[in-house]
């Protein structure tokens, strides 16, 4: 297994202070964990009536930091930790600049990146980027064809709906001339074939392991189908906060949980640390608390 922190709402701990969370994140990276993910909104409305999932949590006025330079200062701080989202809404963005983005971090971090990309929910927010809402899961499906070409050819060409060249050079390339692109996008059986044919993982909402095993082994027969191993597939489950009794989760009922989100094929435990640490004094017995469970569970 690895283990995946969240930076979700850790700001609130320092009163916004974004730079401040740089510092946890290092601690983290040599505590020995695995893997650091960060969310995004490029705007946001207040219109979160449509937020698909539930109730939103969030609020407008949250702090919402570019995801990308984000990972980039996290690199510069971090040796061995991968750098991740879960997601960014990469339809907001040109192709091109993606693959340049995601190209660079991943040369200047020498091979740590590991992204996971999305759509969104909000209309507002494509609204207000000049994107069209409509028909963005065939846009993400090209963005990833065109990040997946341009890190690995030079000169490269594409023709597709949204992206369109001919003999360019995006450099530098990736350190392995890939980078892992995670999903995190409903198990519908086109989600399901577009992660199996361009991706390497997915990254599920759901945080009921007795729900993720279909949806998993679904992913796994579509690897199987096109002649990829079904055990490379790689799938960050949020492991479900446990309470008992009061406003955070308990530590050793949470993670007791974690055989059966083993057993249904999950591959990396994410914790957002705000849910189970009450202050910045409870998250180095966190981290410690994660790495001494990471190592009885090898």
């Amino acid at each position: 297994m690895r283990i995946c922190i969240s930076t979700l709402d850790m700001e609130r701990w320092t009163g916004g202070d974004i730079a401040a969370v740089t510092d946890m994140v290092a601690l983290a990276d040599k505590k020995g964990i695995d893997q650091i993910s960060v969310v995004e909104h490029v705007v946001m409305s207040e219109n979160v009536e449509p937020y698909p999932f539930g109730k939103f949590q969030g609020k407008p006025d949250a702090l919402w930091p570019d995801p990308m330079m984000q990972l980039a200062t996290y690199a510069g701080v971090t040796k061995n930790m991968t750098l991740s989202s879960g997601i960014i809404i990469s339809p907001l963005r040109p192709a091109v600049v993606l693959a340049k983005q995601l190209a660079t971090l991943d040369a200047m971090s020498r091979g740590r990146v590991e992204i996971g990309l999305g759509t969104g929910w909000q209309k507002e927010e494509y609204e207000a980027c000049g994107v069209p809402f409509e028909g963005r899961f065939a846009h993400l499906e090209e963005q990833v064809r065109v990040c997946k070409l341009l890190w690995r050819e030079a000169p490269a060409s594409f023709h597709g709906k949204h992206t369109n060249f001919d003999r360019i050079w995006c450099m530098p390339f990736p350190v392995k001339k890939n980078i892992p692109v995670y999903l995190g996008v409903a198990p519908t059986d086109k989600n399901v074939a577009r992660i199996a044919e361009l991706c390497e993982g997915w990254l599920p909402m759901e945080q009921d392991p007795a729900k993720l095993v279909e949806p998993i082994a679904k992913i796994k027969a579509a690897f199987k189908a096109r002649g990829r191993d079904p055990e490379s597939l790689e799938v960050r489950a949020s492991v479900r906060a446990v309470f008992n009794g009061g406003k955070r989760g308990d530590w050793d009922m949470t993670l007791a949980q974690w055989p059966e989100y083993k057993k249904a094929g999950v591959t990396i435990a994410r914790f957002p640390v705000t849910l189970f640490c009450r202050t910045p004094d409870d998250y180095e017995k966190f981290l410690d608390r994660l790495i001494e469970f990471k190592h009885t569970e090898k």
